[in-house]
């Protein structure tokens, strides 16, 4: 195998390798990436056996086709330390010897053979459905801070995504929740899709995000029982899914919270961000008082102090209530508008929170005691 790549290309590839490859792996292989060269192509496989990333660069000066492994993170380093747009000359200089060259470095990296690399070959032609890929990062972004944390709920470690209709419209719909917040955002579809329900995993999630952040183009999707996988123009990402029910969301939105406060986003935000300063692990809760057109926050510290602050919003009731601090921020920092809107209805209830700027989605956050 010899080929000559370029340094930003490869670079890119190997970083997106870094986050679907596990730090602390018990099989060495897979720490490794598979890079086969062939065709003027250069595909490069990472996995972690739950999720396979594969990446391909184009228009490769290949003078001799070939594969083999070697070590993703130690690759990566060695790459990303070359300056941007220079030619990189990849080689095997024996059996199980790679030579990176490239001005007046070289380089020989260890290499396992290609053939223990695990790779599964999947049907996935069934159902099979397109999407803008900014549209569906979208649903990723509005979603992901809710995703739980508590290992022993599994079923709650990732975002459900299923279809749903409201008056003849179809709607791919996603909902994340740790029990203590919620989010539900939607994107409209042209038509209906052969689509089951799944929850997509957190770690994929997450390489997803990455992938779409410096994508903007179609989404391919395709789904198997237990798999999905999310085509783009130059990579595929195949990910297991969780296998569990999702609890029935609906009924936690709350119905009859008639009491609206209306604020200026950036003035909410930042009021909320300063008085919880205060608080070390953002986890004392913040205290709204609320009278006409009045918000007062306030957070006390045991250690640390108190901290409080006015803010004029648009209110027509008294209420005393108590959010997480850190959950708030969360939800704000992913409105999209000038203005935050609160449905309340009294101290011991979920608040209801939009943005008026986007109708398809909407979050709910539980007040804590005290």
């Amino acid at each position: 195998m010899k080929f000559n790549v370029n340094q930003k290309e490869l670079q890119e590839a190997l970083s997106y390798c870094q986050g679907v490859i596990e730090k602390r792996s018990t099989l060495q292989i897979l720490s490794n990436v598979l890079l086969n060269a062939s065709n003027s192509k250069l595909t490069i496989t990472a996995t972690d056996l739950d999720l396979i990333f594969i990446h391909q660069i184009e228009n490769v000066e290949i003078l001799e086709e070939g594969n083999t492994t070697t070590t993703s993170s130690i690759m990566f380093d060695i790459v990303r330390k070359f300056s941007s747009d220079k030619k990189l000359n990849l080689s095997m200089n024996s059996q199980n010897k790679l030579q990176l060259e490239s001005e007046k470095s070289i380089f020989n990296l260890n290499c396992i053979d290609s053939s223990e690399f695990p790779l599964t070959e999947e049907n996935f032609n069934d159902n099979t459905f397109v999407i803008n890929s900014k549209h569906f990062l979208k649903l990723l972004n509005k979603c992901k801070f809710s995703i739980s944390n508590d290992e022993t709920r599994h079923y709650l470690s990732g975002i459900y995504f299923h279809q749903t209709e409201v008056e003849d419209k179809i709607y791919l719909t996603a909902v994340a929740t740790d029990s203590h917040r919620m989010s539900i955002s939607k994107i409209r579809l042209s038509e209906k899709i052969n689509f089951d329900p799944i929850i997509l995993p957190k770690k994929t999630i997450f390489q997803l995000c990455s992938l779409l952040d410096n994508y903007d183009g179609d989404l391919k999707i395709s789904n198997l029982k237990s798999k999905i996988k999310f085509e783009l123009t130059n990579s595929i990402l195949i990910s297991k899914l969780i296998d569990g029910k999702f609890p029935n969301y609906v009924q936690v939105i709350p119905k009859n919270n008639q009491k609206k406060l209306e604020s200026n986003l950036k003035s909410f935000l930042g009021s909320i961000d300063r008085v919880a300063s205060v608080s070390l692990d953002k986890k004392d809760g913040v205290k709204f008082k609320l009278s006409k057109d009045t918000l007062n926050l306030s957070v006390n510290n045991t250690t640390s102090g108190d901290g409080n602050e006015t803010l004029g919003v648009k209110f027509d009731h008294d209420l005393e209530i108590s959010f997480n601090s850190r959950y708030l921020i969360d939800v704000a920092s992913q409105l999209d508008g000038e203005k935050i809107e609160f449905f309340l209805n009294d101290t011991g209830s979920p608040a209801l929170i939009k943005d008026p700027s986007d109708f398809d989605s909407i979050y709910v956050v539980m007040p804590m005691k005290g």
